[in-house]
């Protein structure tokens, strides 16, 4: 069992019904979980919200071992200001390309083939008709970031990935080449402008989460 992996994406959703329909239909992925919140968490990590909450684990496995993404909704709250730090987040399957063409869901294609899409609340996944060799088809999360090389010392120095490419406006990291399946991060340096309502969960060794805490 890998003792550091990045266990999920969270991302705000204002139309719990639409986003269900696009992850399981387009995308899909299983709804793994589903919890209600009467109260904000105590832990912060529904942000600044303190009313009546939801969070819904969806993906393509267990928790166990597949990347997911958690969808928080607050009931009241209809929209959320997006910010230009969340790029995307790649996923390797033909299934969803497929689904995506039989519903004739509003698309583009990049110049490397993948199709890129907008779930809603205008979060962007780029996917590729292809296969994947790991066990997990989500391939990647790409993040847009101020400051580079500030970036870089959190995920590579704190949180002890491994860059696996890097230059002078981008850089990929992983916490494990062998781990089948785990993800990349990809962070490229951008005029970032507001910060999405998003956060990134990790599994990290007692000593390396207690280290990053203080």
């Amino acid at each position: 069992m890998a003792t550091r992996r990045s266990l999920h994406f969270v991302l705000k959703v204002a139309d719990r019904t639409a986003t269900a329909k696009f992850y399981r239909e387009i995308l899909g992925m299983k709804v793994l979980r589903h919890e209600e919140f009467e109260e904000g968490c105590k832990a912060t990590c529904n942000g600044p919200y303190d009313g009546k909450w939801s969070k819904s684990m969806v993906g393509y496995g267990s928790e166990d071992n597949h990347f997911v993404v958690e969808l928080t909704y607050n009931y009241g709250i209809k929209h959320y200001a997006k910010g230009n730090d969340y790029q995307h987040i790649t996923i390797f399957s033909k299934s969803a390309v497929d689904s995506v063409r039989k519903n004739n869901y509003p698309h583009t294609q990049a110049p490397d083939g993948s199709l890129v899409v907008n779930a809603p609340g205008d979060y962007t996944f780029c996917l590729h008709d292809k296969q994947s060799e790991k066990p997990d088809p989500v391939q990647s999360v790409s993040l847009g970031v101020s400051d580079l090389a500030a970036s870089l010392k959190y995920w590579h120095e704190l949180l002890g990935m491994t860059v696996v490419s890097q230059s002078s406006d981008r850089a990929s990291l992983t916490f494990s080449e062998k781990a089948g399946y785990d993800r990349t991060g990809e962070v490229g340096r951008t005029n970032r402008s507001r910060r999405s309502l998003w956060s990134h969960c990790f599994l990290l060794p007692p000593s390396r989460a207690s280290r990053d805490r203080e």
